[in-house]
Parts: structure tokens; C-alpha cells; sequence
């Protein structure tokens, strides 16, 4: 038995059910992608006596929440290893066509999926020159809202807050950029939006209706599943990107603020995800793309305000904000 699913652009063919995912039938435009479970299959095998040679080594804390991550290429950049710590392993072909996973004890199939669904997908991206932005993004009236940031500035909160206030969800952490007939659109994601516990509590939510992501985390996550809140299951036009800045005391926060085309290309060119992996080359055709995108779609600085409470009120400054940005543009 085998099952399909679509995320992040890809059409997924997988031997086992993915937690996260909902069964569908790949789209013409998706990008055919094999994942293998379990038992290595013979083309992992031969990697085994290939010469291979680390690439990056990420130790605890250093851009990733887990212990550790080591990234290894092989065969002349024919396969990749990502190895996280503690026993999690994807091998993925370089041409982002196959992809084989394994994890150890205590370790399940949701851990596996987690990582499926963020930093390997990411890869996978990356291996494929598609531009991503670190961000999340809200399907508001047909249009693509984006609101990138660093890990801890509320991409993933704030995306919660529109959902449960009737907003589908595009994508949450990682937003894919595709370009069609000159128009950057935003591929979505999958139907979850994944939340600390303090998250939770901002929201006004029971942190016991949102369940755990793994066994091993205390992540949780809402589900997109159609009945509370929603997910985009198309690809939109991007309308707006919002930069979330530091949270402010300042008696006029949450506000928003404009930003010229010059400044939002510095702060997008430093959100993009994954971008430490990138060579000169590969930076330099991401800033191109980024320099297009600035040119063509409104890019704002939102400051929330520092007490936690006050996500009704930055909900409300967004709405208003993209109604008026997007009638004007």
C-alpha cells in the first residue's frame, strides 16, 4: 500500500501514512518525490562505501532546537546525509527526487514526520534553487500574507490567531516562492501550525486542545482540518510580506510601519530559510529573485506590542492594514 500527499509543492509518494499529512492526489505542477522507510534500500547502502565529507555541524542551540545536526555530502553531491541527534537519519538523492528515513527508539514516526516537514523539506528546496522565506503566511480574500521573521518573533502565533479568527492558514515556518508568468506566488504548506505552550497560552486556548507534536517534545499543534480552522490548499499570489520587529512598550504598538524597497531586501535576503547553506553563486541568484519580489509586493515592518495580551489588537492592525495596502496596490 502506498499514499499520496502534497506539501511544500512536492507530491509525496510514501509506503506509510505520514502524521500531519492528509491523503490527496498530486497536482501537474508538483514535484515528484519517493520517500522510503526503514531498512535502507540498496542505493543508501552503496553511500556506505562512497567517500563522503561533512558540510556543516550545527551543535546544540545553533539554529536548530535539537541536541545536534550534521549534514554530509556524498558521491560528489550525488546524495545527502541529515543526521539529527538523537537517532533520526534522512538520505536524499541531489536531485531532490527520493528521499529514505530511519529513527531509533524512543524515537516514532511523528519524530520522523516533524523533521520531514521542516528542515528537510527545507533541504530539499534548497537542493532545487527554489526560494524560501522564513516565515508564515495567511490566505486573506485569494491573496498570500506573509509574516517573516527569526525563530522566536511570532510567525507561528500569529498565523494561529488569524486561523482561529477565520483566516486559512498558506503555510507556517517555511514559505516556498514560485514565480508564474512574472508573479510570485506562495506554495502552500501542510494543515497544522505548530505552537510552543507560551504560544498557546496567548491565544487564549487550553494547551490540552492542542495536541503534542511527538511524545518526546511538548511542541504542540492546531490542526487545519476544516472543522475550527482552515487550510489554503492553493497556491496564492503574494499580497503582502510583514517583517515582525521586536515587540515595543511603546504606547503606539502594535503598529506598522513602511519600509523602502531597498531596506525590506536587506531584511528579506536575512529571513530566507536555510540560507546559511547557500554558496556565493547560490546567494547571489537569491538576491535576485529577492530584489524582483521587493519590486513588485508590498513589504511592511509590524512592531507588536509587549504585553502578550494584545494579539486581539495586533490581529485587528493586520486586517485593517492589508485591506487598505491591498485596495491601494
Amino acid at each position: 500500500m502506498s499514499y499520496s500527499y502534497r506539501a511544500y509543492g512536492f507530491g509525496i509518494n510514501s509506503p506509510v501514512s505520514i502524521p500531519g499529512l492528509q491523503p490527496t492526489q498530486p497536482d501537474s505542477h508538483d514535484i515528484p518525490l519517493k520517500l522510503e522507510i526503514g531498512p535502507p534500500p540498496d542505493w543508501v547502502k552503496r553511500l556506505q562505501d562512497s567517500p563522503g565529507r561533512v558540510l556543516s555541524h550545527l551543535p546544540a542551540g545553533e539554529r536548530t532546537p535539537e541536541p545536534s545536526f550534521v549534514l554530509m555530502e556524498y558521491a560528489d553531491a550525488n546524495c545527502f546525509e541529515l543526521a539529527y541527534s538523537p537517532g533520526l537519519r534522512f538520505v536524499v538523492t541531489g536531485t531532490a527526487e527520493r528521499v529514505w528515513g530511519a529513527f531509533e527508539a524512543p524515537l516514532t514516526i511523528r519524530d520522523l514526520a516533524m523533521y520531514l516537514l521542516g528542515p528537510v523539506s527545507g533541504f530539499l528546496l534548497r537542493r532545487l534553487h527554489i526560494t524560501c522565506l522564513h516565515s508564515s503566511a495567511v490566505d486573506w480574500n485569494g491573496n498570500a500574507v506573509l509574516f517573516c521573521a527569526d525563530a522566536g518573533y511570532g510567525k507561528s502565533t500569529t498565523a494561529a490567531a488569524l486561523a482561529l479568527r477565520g483566516l486559512p492558514v498558506v503555510a507556517e515556518d517555511i514559505v516556498p516562492l514560485e514565480l508564474t508568468r512574472g508573479k510570485f506566488r506562495a506554495v502552500p504548506g501542510y494543515p497544522r501550525v505548530c505552537l510552543w505552550p507560551e504560544s498557546v497560552a496567548l491565544l487564549g486556548e487550553s494547551l490540552e486542545a492542542f495536541p503534542r507534536l511527538t511524545d518526546l517534545w511538548d511542541k504542540r499543534y492546531l490542526s487545519l482540518n476544516g472543522q475550527r480552522t482552515y487550510f489554503a490548499r492553493e497556491r496564492l499570489p503574494v499580497g503582502v510580506i510583514y517583517m515582525l520587529a521586536m515587540r515595543s512598550e511603546s504606547p503606539d504598538s502594535p503598529r506598522v510601519e513602511e519600509l523602502t524597497p531597498k531596506d525590506a531586501l536587506l531584511e528579506l535576503v536575512k529571513n530566507t530559510y536555510m540560507n546559511w547553506l547557500l554558496d556565493r553563486e547560490q546567494r547571489a541568484e537569491e538576491f535576485n529573485v529577492i530584489g524582483n519580489l521587493v519590486q513588485q509586493v508590498p513589504v511592511r515592518r509590524l512592531v507588536p506590542h509587549s504585553d502578550p495580551q494584545g494579539i486581539g489588537r495586533l490581529c485587528e492592525l493586520i486586517q485593517s492594514d492589508v485591506a487598505r495596502v491591498l485596495v491601494t496596490s
